[in-house]
């Protein structure tokens, strides 16, 4: 990044990226950012959490190395409450939102301020390459990475350029964050969709540019992963409570799958037990060809030739796209009851994340 400190304020970018347990990858999304070719100032602030694995101490140092990097304080662990503490720091008119867990590609800062002049957007997204070092979380990786695994958002992969929904991450106007309000900081998952339905509401355009791509890294356990999307099922369902239509249809699939599961273990128990025979079983074991297509749905995209994919990654397909279904759909289902009340994503908690080499 080129500092100059007699440029303006419009002239420069603040990166904000909120820290949590990140050790092990933190590095890594540092120097992604510090690394990109712009013809401003820019700053990183990192919105630090309670961290226990060395974070803390490893992104004072960083801050202590480079005056480009200053830290906030965190307390809650929260994202959103992490982003507005960072925003709020900010010197610079256009905020790049960056996640910890994940590395901007080269050139990504400036093209996409080239694309908020060209479009006049408000927010500008591009797409999530998921990418994976263990068997395991390259299986996660490519369920990101397919319609299937995440249900076609337009950020998992397009080709097409235009306005969105929402955007991954995000390079923002700070005159529109303002405008709008900032993260809603009751909302622990799902604050970036959120945010964007007010940016779109104020008038404003959010805009998807595929050029732009970010390397996500997903988590490294079946514990995690599962731990991870339940709290965001949960948090999509409290929106659902709150925004209702606003919504897209795409959210309902998983919950739809939950409720098919419940309702074929009924009637395969009162098959069992002699309560549903003859004609009226007959008719009841109709609930049972979704999921069988469901089932062959998932062996497909396990076998399905094609990559360098060995027998390992295929085997946790198996398991990682059921996992990542299933536990969103319960706990959309849960939120959309009750309200996701507490919910966090705990899967960031402890010290069991996978080093990069």
């Amino acid at each position: 990044m080129v500092e100059n400190d007699s440029a303006t304020a419009s002239d420069g970018i603040s990166f904000v990226m909120p820290v949590l347990n990140e050790r092990a990858y933190l590095e890594h999304a540092v120097a992604s950012v510090l690394e990109q070719p712009l013809d401003g100032p820019a700053e990183l602030i990192l919105a630090l959490g309670p961290s226990t694995d060395g974070t803390t101490e490893l992104a004072q140092s960083l801050a202590a190395n480079d005056d480009r990097i200053r830290v906030v304080d965190n307390p809650d662990a929260h994202i959103p409450v992490g982003l507005n503490a960072a925003i709020r720091a900010s010197r610079y008119a256009t905020i790049v939102r960056v996640d910890a867990h994940s590395e901007l590609s080269p050139g990504y800062a400036r093209r996409a301020l080239a694309t908020l002049r060209r479009t006049g957007a408000a927010n500008v997204g591009g797409v999530m390459r998921a990418d994976g070092r263990t068997p395991f979380q390259k299986s996660v990786a490519r369920a990101y990475n397919s319609p299937i695994g995440l249900g076609g958002g337009a950020y998992h992969g397009t080709a097409h350029e235009g306005e969105a929904e929402s955007a991954y991450l995000g390079v923002m106007r700070r005159a529109v964050l303002d405008e709008v309000g900032l993260f809603d900081e009751s909302i622990r998952r799902g604050e970036d969709w959120e945010l964007n339905l007010r940016i779109r509401q104020a008038g404003h355009k959010v805009w998807l540019d595929p050029q732009l791509s970010v390397t996500y890294w997903p988590r490294e356990s079946w514990w995690r992963l599962a731990r991870q999307f339940r709290a965001t099922g949960a948090w999509r369902g409290e929106l659902v409570r709150r925004f209702g239509r606003s919504n897209g249809l795409r959210f309902f699939a998983p919950p739809a799958l939950v409720l098919n599961v419940a309702l074929a273990l009924i009637v395969a128990i009162l098959q069992l037990t002699g309560v549903l025979a003859g004609v009226a079983s007959v008719v009841a074991s109709v609930v049972y060809l979704p999921l069988v297509a469901y089932v062959l749905l998932v062996i497909t995209m396990a076998l399905r030739p094609g990559g360098d994919r060995t027998a390992r990654e295929r085997i946790w397909t198996l398991a990682v796209l059921p996992t990542m279904h299933l536990a969103w759909g319960a706990g959309f289902l849960v939120g959309v009851m009750r309200g996701a009340r507490g919910t966090v994503d705990a899967s960031r908690l402890g010290t069991q994340n996978t080093p990069l080499p």
